[in-house]
C-alpha cells in the first residue's frame, strides 16, 4: 500500500510514482541515508494515513470480541462477520470517494440524500414506470454522474465553498423524496414493487443485490455488497497510488494554486472528484432497491455524516492534501462493527452516537498530531 498512502501533498508531481519509488520518501533511495532502526521505522508507519484506522479497527474489533454477549458467541462466526460487514460496505462504498474528494480539498454533504433518491429514481422507473431493471440502473448511474458534473462545476466556477453547495443540494433531494414522492404516489412515502413480471430484475438483483459464498454455517450467503465494497476500495486505491489523477488529488488538495501553476488542471480534478461521490450514491441507491425491493423518502437521511466519519477516521485530514483510500475502508469497517458490536455486546444502541463521536475527535486529534510530527521528522 505504499504507492497509494500518500503522506504529503505533491503540487509539483504531475505524474505517477516512478517505478520503485516511494513518494513518502521512505523507499530506496529516499529519505536519510542513516537505516531502518525501530525509531524509523514507526516514523515511518506514522506517515501513512491508514496506520491509525488499522489500529483502530484492531482494537475495536478486540473490544467486541471480549464483550460478546450472544449466546454462541457470533462475533467470530460467519454470521457475525457478514452482519458488520454488511453494514461496512454500504458506508465504505461512499467513503472511499468521499475520501477521495476530501484528500481534494472539498466536501460533499449531498451523498446521504443522493443514495436515497437514486434508490426512489430505480423504484418509479421499475415500479411504476415499468422499465426493464438494466435500463433503469443505467439511468440512475447517468443521474448521479450528472449531479457530480453540476456540484463540480457550481463549485469550481463560482467559487462558493463546496460545503455551501453541496449542503444545498443535500435539501433539494431531501425535498424531493418526500414531497415529490408523496405527489406522485399518492400519498405514500414508500414505494415497492407489485407483482412478479418485472424485466431484468432478477439479473440486476443477482449483480447488486444478490448474496455469495452460501453454506451450511451461512444460509443465506455474503451480501454482492461486500464485493462492491472491496472493489471500490481497490478502485481508489489504485486511483491515488498508481495513476497521474491520483497526484493531481494530492496536489490540488495541498495547495490548489501552487498545483494551478505546475499544469495540474485544478478544475477538471475536482469535477471529477464530485462526479464520483455522486457515482457512488447512485451505486449504494441501485444496490439498496434491488436488496429489497423498496425505497423510502427517508432513506440515506444523516448518512453523508458517516462516509465523513468513515474518511477522518481512515486518516483523510479536513484541509486537504493528505489520506488514503485503504484508510476510508478501515473506517467503514469500524463504523460497520460498531453498529453491530453494540447490539452483541446488549449495549443500548443509542451508544453508537457516543461512540462514534469519540472515535471521530480521537482519530482527528491523532491524525493531527501524527501528521505534524511525521513531516517534522521528515526535514
Amino acid at each position: 500500500m505504499a504507492g497509494e498512502d500518500l503522506a504529503v501533498a505533491r503540487p509539483d508531481a504531475a505524474g505517477p510514482p516512478a517505478a520503485g519509488s516511494d513518494p513518502s520518501g521512505d523507499g530506496p533511495g529516499g529519505g536519510d541515508p542513516g537505516g531502518g532502526g525501530p525509531a524509523r521505522l514507526f516514523v515511518k508507519a506514522l506517515r501513512r494515513p491508514a496506520f491509525g484506522a488499522l489500529v483502530g479497527a484492531i482494537a475495536v474489533f478486540v473490544v467486541f470480541l471480549a464483550t460478546d454477549n450472544t449466546p454462541n458467541h457470533l462475533w467470530l462466526t460467519q454470521t457475525g462477520f457478514q452482519a458488520w460487514a454488511q453494514q461496512a460496505a454500504f458506508f465504505g462504498i461512499m467513503a472511499v470517494p468521499v475520501g477521495l474528494l476530501m484528500i481534494g480539498g472539498e466536501f460533499d454533504l449531498s451523498t446521504g440524500g443522493m443514495t436515497g433518491f437514486s434508490a426512489i429514481i430505480m423504484a418509479l422507473l421499475v415500479g411504476t414506470e415499468h422499465w426493464n431493471a438494466w435500463a433503469a440502473v443505467a439511468v440512475t448511474f447517468a443521474f448521479g454522474a450528472a449531479v457530480g458534473l453540476v456540484n463540480g462545476l457550481v463549485v469550481t466556477r463560482s467559487g462558493l465553498p463546496s460545503f455551501i453547495v453541496t449542503l444545498a443540494a443535500y435539501f433539494v433531494f431531501r425535498g424531493l423524496s418526500v414531497g415529490g414522492v408523496l405527489k406522485v404516489n399518492h400519498g405514500s412515502t414508500s414505494i415497492g414493487l407489485t407483482g412478479t413480471r418485472h424485466p431484468g430484475m432478477d439479473s440486476a438483483r443477482d449483480v447488486f443485490g444478490g448474496s455469495f459464498a452460501h453454506s451450511s454455517a451461512l444460509p443465506a450467503g455474503y451480501q454482492t455488497a461486500i464485493l462492491w465494497f472491496v472493489g471500490v476500495t481497490l478502485l481508489g486505491v489504485w486511483v491515488l497510488g498508481r495513476t497521474r489523477f491520483g497526484n493531481w488529488v494530492f496536489a490540488v488538495g495541498g495547495d490548489a494554486d501552487a498545483a494551478r501553476r505546475t499544469g495540474v488542471p485544478v478544475r477538471r480534478t475536482k469535477i471529477l472528484l464530485f462526479m464520483g461521490t455522486s457515482t457512488a450514491a447512485a451505486l449504494v441507491g441501485v444496490i439498496s432497491f434491488l436488496q429489497t425491493r423498496t425505497a423510502v423518502s427517508e432513506q440515506g437521511v444523516g448518512y453523508e455524516f458517516y462516509y465523513i466519519i468513515a474518511a477522518v477516521v481512515g486518516g483523510c485530514l479536513l484541509t486537504g492534501g493528505h489520506g488514503s483510500a485503504f484508510g476510508a475502508a478501515l473506517g467503514a469497517c469500524i463504523i460497520g462493527m460498531a453498529f453491530q458490536g453494540v447490539i452483541y455486546s446488549g449495549w443500548d444502541s443509542s451508544w453508537n452516537f457516543t461512540f462514534l463521536g469519540v472515535i471521530l475527535f480521537l482519530a482527528v486529534a491523532v491524525n493531527t498530531v501524527t501528521h505534524r510530527r511525521a513531516m517534522r521528522a521528515r526535514t
